[in-house]
C-alpha cells in the first residue's frame, strides 16, 4: 500500500489532507512539524511527501532539502501565498509539485497520483501474506476458507501490519497511521483489536499470525 507523510502545523489543514488521502485508499502519517516528521521517516518508510511551507524550526523549504537529500522522496509543497518567489524556492528546494491554498481535494488527489505514476510507484490494490489476500480496493480479505468482510479499523490494521512482513511497528506507529494523530483513546484500543483480529485470523487464515514484540509492538509472519 502507498504511504504518505502529510506535514503542516495547521492541524485543520492536516486533518483535511490526511482524511482525504485516507478516504482514496492511501495509508499515512501526520506531523505538525519537520521534526515530527523526520522522527517518523526513522520508523517507517513512505513514497511521497505533502508538506506545508510556513512551519515552526524546520520549515517547508529545509525539510523539502533534507527529505530530497536524505530519502530521495517525491514532495508536494503546500502553501497559503501566490508569491512567484516562494514557488522558485521550493523547486530550487527539490519539490515536484506547489499547491496554494485553498485547494480541493480532487486536485490534490489528481496531483498526488500524477507524481505516483511520475515516480513508478503503482498503486497496488492487493497485499499478500502466506494464504491470506487483502484487497485495498474493495475492502475483502480472501483466502482458501473463502471471503470475509471486516469492520474498517481492524481492516487498516491488519493493511498496515501486513504492507511490511515481519517488520515491528510500534504502538505509538499505528495508533498514528490507523486513528489518526487527533486520536482521544488509550493504548487498551489497539489491545482490543489486536485480539480481535488473532481471534478472526486463527479460522480464516491459520498461517497468518500477528506476533508482539514486547516493549515495541506487533508485527505479521506467515508459517514457512
Amino acid at each position: 500500500m502507498i504511504r504518505i507523510l502529510a506535514v503542516d502545523d495547521d492541524l485543520h489543514m492536516l486533518r483535511f489532507v490526511a482524511g482525504e488521502l485516507r478516504q482514496n485508499g492511501y495509508q499515512v502519517l501526520s506531523a505538525e512539524t519537520g521534526e515530527q516528521a523526520l522522527a517518523l521517516l526513522g520508523q517507517q518508510a513512505v513514497d511521497l511527501a505533502i508538506v506545508d511551507v510556513m512551519m515552526p524550526g524546520i520549515d517547508g523549504f529545509e525539510l523539502t532539502e533534507r527529505l530530497r537529500a536524505d530519502y530521495d522522496l517525491p514532495v508536494i509543497l503546500l502553501t497559503a501565498r501566490h508569491h512567484i518567489e516562494d514557488k522558485e524556492r521550493g523547486f530550487l528546494a527539490g519539490s515536484d509539485d506547489y499547491l496554494v491554498k485553498p485547494f480541493e481535494s480532487r486536485e490534490l488527489m489528481f496531483r498526488v497520483k500524477a507524481i505516483l505514476r511520475r515516480y513508478d510507484h503503482p498503486e497496488n490494490n492487493t497485499l499478500m501474506i502466506g494464504s491470506l489476500t487483502i484487497d485495498l480496493k474493495s475492502y475483502e480479505l480472501r483466502s482458501p476458507n473463502g471471503l470475509s468482510f471486516i469492520p474498517l479499523k481492524e481492516f487498516e490494521l491488519l493493511a498496515l501490519l501486513a504492507s511490511k512482513p515481519r517488520h515491528v511497528f510500534t504502538r505509538d506507529a499505528i495508533i498514528e497511521s490507523v486513528w489518526g494523530i487527533d486520536f482521544q483513546g488509550d493504548e487498551q484500543t489497539i489491545n482490543v483489536h489486536i485480539k480481535r483480529m488473532r481471534t478472526r485470523l486463527k479460522d480464516f487464515a491459520p498461517d497468518v499470525k500477528i506476533v508482539t514484540v514486547r516493549g515495541v509492538g506487533y508485527k505479521l509472519e506467515a508459517d514457512s
